[in-house]
């Protein structure tokens, strides 16, 4: 960026104050239990996820969690 931002000193107009609407910082934690698994998959599967994970600068563990979280939810209630 080369071009410089010139600021004037002048009236804004008629300014408009908004009530502060976001939550506090303790509720934007999404923490919930996790537990560690191991499973063995195949190679073009993982390969998949890194593929996707990268084109959208991500994890590929965190794609696959995402996955299996979104998929248990759907279904868990027809079991």
């Amino acid at each position: 960026m080369t071009k410089r931002i010139k600021y004037a000193d002048e009236p804004l107009g008629e300014v408009e104050i908004v009530k502060d609407f976001l939550p506090p910082p303790k509720d934007l934690i999404f923490k919930e239990d996790e537990v560690v698994v191991k499973i063995r998959l195949r190679k073009s599967s993982i390969d998949f996820y890194k593929k996707l994970a990268k084109a959208h600068k991500s994890r590929h563990e965190r794609v696959m969690r995402r996955l299996l979280d979104q998929y248990a939810a759907t279904f868990s209630d027809s079991l």
